[in-house]
């Protein structure tokens, strides 16, 4: 007799929501039936850092808490991947802010979870963009950042001051071009050692360039406004605002989010776990990291937003 074939424990569906006067392009994860007994299950929505897109490891991800019983959304922000927005790869941080509350809107209004066991995961970038998030959303029930962004200075600090002045050179002449309507001044979001990019630290761009996937629509630029505007964006600020259960995982050779700073931060949260790990900022996405850190995000969620819970 033929083997019969195994049930799928989860199925991915694409979907877009509307943020603004475009769409966001997301993916549905949702766990097989069995796994969460009938009932609803809880959502988590999620987005990459900086300039990153979706199918850059965040599907591994979902895909271990969904198997769980977890339904993920997960979107690209506009102006990158496959979502709208024009022109494209601007990195703004109010926009990106503001897809982040269209996509947790979206979440609550979709009939297959249950949005309000709503739970937000970010990473590097979008690390601190949960932390700023879940401290003015009262419905946001748990909250998992890792290698978090969490000050702007610190993060400006720890490139290399050549690097910071050619970055500092193109934001000014990209901000000038934008009054006047110019096409933004792309840079490298990761670059080389001592050449003008956002992450130049020299495990940044073979760590971040190595969790792009064959045939990704991923392209490596951003404006180069965000060299000045990220100067004023301090998540890290918001912590001690959040009375929900956080997850701090925060890698202690951090060459992009350094860890000292995230540290303090997090020693502020009312109700925080910190999770150190001896690993960079890239290494957390990938191989015996990856397993480590996924395995500690799930026995968060079994403490604080238990399926059996959820109804």
């Amino acid at each position: 007799m033929p083997t019969p074939t195994p049930k799928p424990t989860t199925t991915r569906t694409d979907l877009t929501f509307r943020s603004a006067d475009t769409h966001c392009a997301a993916w549905l994860y949702s766990p097989a039936p069995d796994t969460v007994s009938g009932r609803l299950p809880p959502v988590i929505v999620m987005a990459h850092g900086l300039g990153a897109v979706k199918d850059m490891r965040l599907d591994a991800f979902a895909t271990r808490f969904c198997t769980a019983g977890y339904a993920c959304l997960v979107f690209d922000y506009r102006h990158f991947g496959e979502s709208g927005g024009e022109p494209r790869q601007l990195l703004d941080i109010d926009k990106q802010l503001d897809d982040w509350r269209a996509a947790i809107g979206f979440a609550r209004s979709l009939d297959s979870v249950d949005g309000r066991q709503l739970i937000l995961w970010g990473s590097s970038f979008s690390g601190g963009h949960v932390l700023a998030l879940s401290a003015e959303d009262s419905g946001v029930r748990a909250v998992m950042s890792q290698c978090p962004f969490t000050d702007g200075l610190a993060s400006v600090l720890a490139v290399n001051p050549i690097s910071s002045l050619q970055v500092t050179l193109l934001s000014l002449l990209d901000i000038a071009g934008s009054w006047f309507g110019a096409q933004p001044l792309l840079l490298n979001t990761a670059s080389s050692p001592f050449t003008a990019g956002l992450m130049t630290a020299a495990d940044a761009m073979p760590g971040y360039l190595a969790l792009v996937p064959e045939q990704s629509s991923f392209v490596n630029k951003v404006a180069a406004r965000i060299g000045l505007n990220i100067l004023r964006y301090y998540p890290g600020r918001k912590v001690k605002d959040i009375h929900v259960p956080v997850l701090f995982c925060i890698c202690q050779k951090d060459s992009v989010a350094p860890a000292r700073q995230t540290r303090r931060y997090a020693q502020q949260a009312r109700l925080g776990e910190i999770l150190e790990l001896d690993l960079g900022h890239f290494d957390i996405y990938s191989g015996p990291a990856f397993e480590q850190v996924v395995e500690r995000q799930l026995a968060f969620l079994s403490r604080h937003i238990p399926l059996h819970n959820n109804c």
